[in-house]
């Protein structure tokens, strides 16, 4: 056979193939399976559960509420940026449309003294840590590299660098049980570290071998995987042959999968792990099972990978009407209370918009601050050579 030859037969096979796959059946919409933890189901049912139960009996109605709360808020964040975004007054924005239920009730299952590393897009988890809002948003309207101080609200910058954030938060366990906090069973000082990222990351290099650190460490480290389903453009069977909580087994340590629209699955389960971290039991890996219902940053386009009929589907599990219908169904939250928190989140929109066209830039100058902890010779060398080369052009100009 020619090479011409060759090379058409070849472009046919990879024609055939790429029609093939357009149009390939649908896959099916998963449940998340039976060995998935539900406390309430998407029609805002309560389901029992002997192992978590426990977890939610003390929460009182304020709490209940209060969940409710952060959802409904965050959720009006994250619409006013993706809006800010398309007016041009961010350079990009990763939405957590979809996803409040797997971050807030994660985030608020964390105690002051745990330590959270983020994505970039734990929106919600940063809120329950009392991040202010504008400061997620100067990072990507590009005015400063995060704005908030990790250690003051034990919340980490955001990390970009996909999987990253794993190998840090194993450090950082390692760390705290080196200095004796962890197993001591003192409430208020024994601590854990979570570290967040989606399905896509768990297919990294680096959250693997944060996995076997982990185990073989013991550290007090929870990995709390947000599964929507979508690594980008990639779907969950390009990425796993196996359901991804179970691959925690092959590290040595255990794994469960929870209904990450369930705000309150999800805060008993993170409970559960979290618990087995700050005494001394090793690290856990958590899926929330959940959905991206919008793209996966403001520059992406979802229609071109996954059709609309999926994202229905999902829309029927929608983590804040699931507790809206729980709290109405039990009289927990009446119409007045709704009202209310439509307005709140009305005027912290106006809030975060005002905010962030008020942001000032940042001088050329500012980049050199805060590279190290004390002032460094070749840094400050580079700023004065920055500012002398920048004063030049003002000198021409005179002339």
């Amino acid at each position: 056979m020619s090479d011409n030859a060759v090379a058409s037969a070849s472009t046919s096979a990879s024609e055939h193939d790429a029609l093939a796959e357009l149009t390939a059946p649908v896959p099916e919409v998963g449940d998340g399976g039976p060995e998935m933890v539900q406390l309430l189901t998407p029609e805002g049912q309560r389901v029992e559960s002997t192992e978590y139960d426990h977890y939610v009996q003390d929460l009182t109605d304020d709490d209940l509420r209060g969940f409710y709360r952060d959802l409904v808020l965050i959720r009006r964040v994250d619409a006013e940026a993706t809006a800010l975004q398309r007016q041009g007054e961010l350079g990009i924005w990763a939405s957590l449309l979809g996803q409040e239920a797997a971050q807030v009730g994660s985030g608020r299952a964390l105690r002051p003294q745990d330590y959270a590393f983020p994505t970039y897009r734990e929106h919600g988890v940063a809120w329950c840590r009392g991040v202010n809002p504008l400061n997620l948003l100067g990072l990507f309207r590009g005015v400063n590299h995060g704005g908030w101080d990790p250690n003051e609200k034990n919340f980490h910058l955001y990390t970009i660098v996909i999987g990253a954030q794993t190998l840090h938060a194993t450090g950082y366990a390692m760390g705290i049980q080196r200095d004796g906090d962890v197993g001591t069973g003192d409430k208020d000082r024994d601590a854990a570290v979570i570290a967040y990222f989606g399905d896509g990351a768990s297919a990294q290099g680096d959250v693997n071998e944060a996995f076997v650190y982990a185990a073989v460490n013991n550290a007090p480290v929870v990995f709390f995987c947000q599964n929507n389903q979508w690594a980008i453009s990639e779907p969950n069977e390009r990425q796993t042959r196996i359901p991804l909580y179970q691959r925690a087994r092959g590290f040595g340590f255990p794994g469960v999968r929870v209904d990450g629209n369930d705000v309150l699955a999800v805060y008993a389960v993170t409970q559960q792990a979290l618990n087995a971290a700050r005494s001394g039991n090793g690290p856990t890996f958590i899926e929330a099972y959940t959905y991206r219902m919008g793209a996966h940053t403001t520059s992406d386009d979802p229609t071109k990978y996954r059709v609309s009929a999926e994202v229905e589907v999902w829309k029927h599990r929608d983590p804040i009407e699931r507790l809206k219908s729980y709290l109405v169904h039990q009289k927990k939250a009446d119409q007045d209370f709704f009202d209310a928190l439509d307005k709140e989140a009305d005027e912290l929109a106006a809030t975060v918009r005002e905010g962030c066209l008020s942001m000032p830039d940042p001088t050329g100058e500012s980049m050199f601050d805060h590279v190290y902890v004390e002032p460094h010779p070749l840094v400050e060398q580079e700023r004065r050579e920055f500012v002398d080369y920048h004063a030049g052009f003002a000198t021409e100009g005179e002339h």
